[in-house]
């Protein structure tokens, strides 16, 4: 029987090694006689799969994305007024167009190197502006997760605050009122259990503190819609020196009273409303906002102002050295990551609309609520709430509600349903048509009707004494770009400032900067995946749980596992998801003592950070010259402290890049030792298809879905960390409050969503299902040939410096620049590299005066002798200032990156050619890619960290 099938390959799409001839020509170069022969000599035999995966053959784009459309078909697109922090949205076509759906700003890497990343930097930047300038308070950073994150987030970084201050008591409650968002409360009870703080929820109307209270969590305006500024309550707290946490709805804040005038310490909360769809979930920027006096141990990323090397304004990440790969262990946040694309977004919302243009829809939100309120009361119906933005609360009978739901659901509507209460929470999306299918609702159960007049003019019910008083927004940038014409330009003014895959490849390791495809992304912005609620009943979002259930059951049998929670939306919340419920585990046993985890000195940062806010305690083990994990000093401290293991967290490969040959040793005497073993999965682009975590011995691992499986890096986020789990764990994967998920002993919610980030699962699920079983296995194998591609080019002149036993390196390797620092700095060699055209590798990690290397499979041939030949030309410029030919403080490395007001100026004072300088190889005159600005100077960004737009006399003066 003959079938007729697509030619059209999407391994072959993805892969950027596919002809005969490039194949070969490399595998000369790295000296093997096979591909087949190079995975022999890189990944050990005993830890190699037998057999193929599980999984069908790939799709072909044409194919999977009309099997998606009916897929998408099955979820039902209903008329959300849910509420609880996701609203509808409208999001501003040109933003959609330019920024969401476009490469340029999607697939950029985080903004580690300033010099070719101002333009999402400046983005970010004012992202911080719009949330200081609403919230009130001097200092925001560039995103978190989400709101209930960000919360717990303010917790832990009072906690820290407070306890460090404090010499007698210990200071270990935090409140939590009663009208805080249910999933929020969720998060902030799971963050909490580990850490020893005790959560007490209740009416702030009538709590006293005690002397254990360390901080308050209120929300602005309440679940139930309220909207009143707890003055009175606040000041009793700050009285007291406690902190106030403030969970505050941005968009209300164009009209309520800002929390920082009112005495909030933070104000955390979620910009989806500006423009992000819901998308079952997320991806959303969330907030956090704080006083001055904490932006040195605020969570996340800060973007701030700096110079470059000839005085120029110069954006940068300021303060990196609070990353935790600096503190580690000693880090109060794991925070890896932020959600930068979608905080972009939301900053252009802002942009767009200025400050006139959001209290206007936030005026038309609230007018429609305060007339739907009145109708609703004519009608007989009561409301609990007199004072609201958006949200009505409706007390109502039992019967009486359900009669409702059963209309509202038979025209395709959603409140929320609560004990004798229904909210409807009015958005952006609510005009005429819609508001007047939620008064046939309550027109039918009341049996009577009511006038269709939607007259919106000077309709206010906001008290006097709770309205906002304040301006903000006044910066030039927020007042400029209001056409589309004006906004469109801008967007590409940034997107010229930044490189992204769409101009080279981006060689990160350990980061895994592989093609997202147009085919994996389009399907985001679908209306029948952006559009839904993430607390949506289950019989609407059929199509997303087939979609779910699939990926997971890939996913799993990817890594050998059983079981699997799409929940943790960051790899390092994947992390401290897969330790909790290795914690629960040892708790369920009777060994709640468990509490002591082992740790390589490779690690990743977040893994230490990760096991403290999992409430272990770190043992550090070595690692030996080769760069692999000291058995015999592993051994020593598992013996040593084998009442008390609980987990060992290992990275495979190896952060060095190395399949170690003693993995499955170093797993079975962990659980010898009473202990369970947690991988961590940032370099699962060596395994999929060859290995697995099962295999090698683990018990658990997060992946990365934002490497691996190809959902872009968005200039530092979004990303997804799900975690797989065997039998034994399984029980107690994470819950959560509104939608059933999770083990049948699982802790409480890690993330605002059920699932996470939802929509851009659809990215991974499109990867597995366009790539196929053998199109995975596949991948990894060009991964890997790749990486030792360029290994094979460089190391006669430059030392790779960890290997496998067989003289090979995975899927990355490290290149050690250290023989060289009496010439130049790694740093130097980084910011040479941008002239060539590429970002610079992984900078001193794991090992300082290093670079990591990892090409990935999507890059072709051409691509990667490109950046060989740009690194050969560079060890060039190196000798050049080793033998004395060039000025050995005044040169091309040392004065990288040329920018091209440097190059272009009128007159050239350095002692090498302009053509030196900005085109030292021919390829680059064809395509150059320019550093907006020189190098950034971080010291002096630091002692002086200013992280808002600057203010608008400073425009005045120029």
């Amino acid at each position: 029987m003959s079938v007729i099938k697509s030619t059209d390959k999407f391994v072959h799409r993805h892969n950027g090694i596919n002809k005969t001839e490039d194949l070969q020509q490399m595998l000369d170069t790295i000296g093997v006689n096979s591909l087949d022969q190079l995975i022999d000599e890189t990944v050990p035999a005993n830890i190699r799969l037998e057999g193929s995966l599980n999984l069908p053959e790939g799709q072909s784009e044409f194919e999977y994305l009309q099997k998606l459309k009916q897929l998408a078909s099955k979820n039902k697109v209903y008329d959300s007024y849910i509420g609880m922090g996701y609203y509808g949205t409208i999001t501003p076509a040109p933003i959609l167009r330019n920024l969401f759906e476009n490469p340029g700003w999607y697939t950029q890497y985080t903004p580690y190197q300033a010099e070719i990343a101002q333009g999402r930097l400046e983005s970010l930047l004012n992202f911080q502006t719009m949330v200081s300038d609403l919230t009130g308070l001097p200092i925001a950073n560039a995103s978190l997760l989400d709101e209930g994150t960000a919360a717990a987030e303010a917790m832990s970084m009072f906690y820290g605050q407070k306890n460090k201050r404090s010499k007698t008591n210990e200071f270990n409650e935090i409140f939590v009122d009663s009208n805080v968002f249910d999933q929020t409360l969720d998060i902030i009870m799971t963050r909490a259990i580990p850490l020893g703080i005790n959560v007490v929820v209740g009416d702030m109307n009538t709590y006293q503190a005690t002397e254990h209270t360390f901080a308050v969590v209120v929300q602005y305006p309440g679940k139930d819609g309220k909207a009143e500024v707890p003055m009175d309550f606040v000041s009793a707290m700050r009285e007291k020196d406690i902190f106030v946490v403030a969970c505050a709805d941005l968009l209300s804040l164009t009209l309520l009273k800002e929390p920082g005038a009112w005495g909030a310490n933070a104000v955390v909360g979620n910009t989806q409303r500006f423009g992000v769809p819901m998308g079952f979930g997320g991806p959303h920027a969330a907030y956090f906002a704080t006083e001055e006096k904490y932006k040195r141990v605020i969570p996340g990323r800060i973007i701030g102002v700096s110079k470059d090397k000839d005085g120029n304004k110069a954006l940068r990440m300021a303060l990196q050295t609070r990353e935790q790969h600096i503190r580690r262990e000693k880090a109060t946040s794991n925070i890896c990551t932020a959600q930068a694309l979608l905080a972009n977004m939301a900053a252009m919302y802002g942009v767009y609309h200025g400050p006139e243009g959001l209290k206007a829809i936030a005026n038309r939100i609230h007018a429609t609520t305060v007339l739907l309120g009145n109708k609703l009361t004519s009608l007989g119906f009561e409301l609990n709430n007199k004072t609201f933005f958006d949200t009505l609360s409706l007390n109502i009978d039992t019967s009486t509600l359900e009669k409702v739901r059963h209309l509202a659901e038979e025209r395709g509507i959603n409140f929320f349903y609560g004990a004798n209460e229904i909210r409807i929470s009015v958005d952006e999306t609510c005009f005429e048509d819609r508001m007047s299918k939620v008064l046939d609702v309550f027109e039918q159960v009341a049996n009577k009707s009511v006038d269709r007049i939607w007259d919106l003019e000077s309709v206010d019910a906001i008290p006097a004494d709770i309205k906002r008083a304040s301006d903000y927004m006044l910066h030039p940038v927020f007042n400029s770009y209001h056409t589309e014409s004006g906004i469109m330009r801008y967007l590409k003014t940034l997107e010229n400032r930044d490189l992204s895959l769409t101009h080279s490849m981006i060689s990160l390791g350990s980061c895994t900067m592989k093609l997202n495809a147009a085919s994996e992304m389009i399907p985001v912005s679908w209306p029948e995946f952006s559009t839904i609620h993430p607390f949506a009943p289950n019989d609407q979002v059929t199509g997303y749980h087939l979609i779910i259930d699939e990926l997971s059951k890939a996913l799993c049998e990817i890594t050998g596992f059983t079981d699997c929670s799409l929940q943790p939306n960051s790899g390092a919340q994947g992390e401290y998801t897969g330790l909790m419920a290795i914690r629960q585990y040892h708790i369920s046993r009777g060994e709640a003592h468990r509490n002591v985890a082992i740790i390589p000195s490779s690690a990743h940062g977040t893994n230490p950070a990760s096991a403290v806010m999992a409430g272990m305690k770190v043992v550090v083990v070595a690692c030996d010259e080769r760069g692999n994990i000291d058995v015999v000093d592993l051994k020593a401290k598992a013996d040593e402290h084998k009442e008390n293991l609980s987990a060992l967290m290992v990275t495979y490969p190896s952060t060095h890049g190395v399949f170690e040959t003693s993995i499955r040793e170093i797993c079975d005497y962990i659980h010898a030792s009473g202990g369970m073993v947690y991988m961590d999965g940032a370099n699962m682009n060596a395994q999929v298809g060859l290995t697995n975590p099962a295999l090698i011995g683990a018990d658990v691992c997060h992946l990365n879905l934002h490497k691996t499986f190809a959902i872009p890096h968005g200039g530092g986020g979004p990303g997804m960390g799900p975690i797989c789990v065997n039998d034994h764990l399984a029980p107690f994967l994470p819950k959560h409050v509104f939608i059933e998920t999770g083990g049948e002993q699982g802790t409480s919610a890690v993330s605002a969503a059920p699932f996470g980030s939802a929509s851009i699962l659809l990215i991974s699920y499109g990867y597995i299902k366009m790539l196929g079983a053998q199109g995975l296995v596949d991948a990894t194998k060009i991964a890997i040939l790749n990486a030792n591609y360029i290994k094979a080019r460089l190391e006669g002149e430059y030392s790779v410096l960890y290997t496998g036993d067989n003289g090979r390196a995975a899927h990355e390797m490290i290149i050690d620049l250290r023989p060289f620092k009496a010439f130049v700095s790694a740093e130097d060699v980084a910011k040479r590299l941008m002239d060539y055209g590429f970002h610079a590798p992984t900078l001193s990690f794991p090992v300082a005066g290093t670079i990591m290397i990892e090409p990935t499979e999507s890059e072709d041939l051409a691509e990667l002798d490109r950046f060989c030949d740009a690194f050969l030309q560079i060890k060039a410029e190196i000798d050049e200032i080793a033998r004395g030919d060039v000025d050995g403080q005044d040169n091309v490395l040392a004065n990288a990156p040329h920018c091209l007001s440097l190059v272009t100026a009128d007159e050239w004072n350095q002692p090498y050619s302009r053509s030196k300088a900005a085109y030292p190889l021919d390829y680059i005159r064809a395509q150059k890619f320019w550093p907006t600005i020189r190098r950034v100077d971080n010291a002096q960004g630091d002692r002086n960290l200013i992280c808002t737009c600057p203010p608008l006399e400073s425009y005045m003066e120029e």
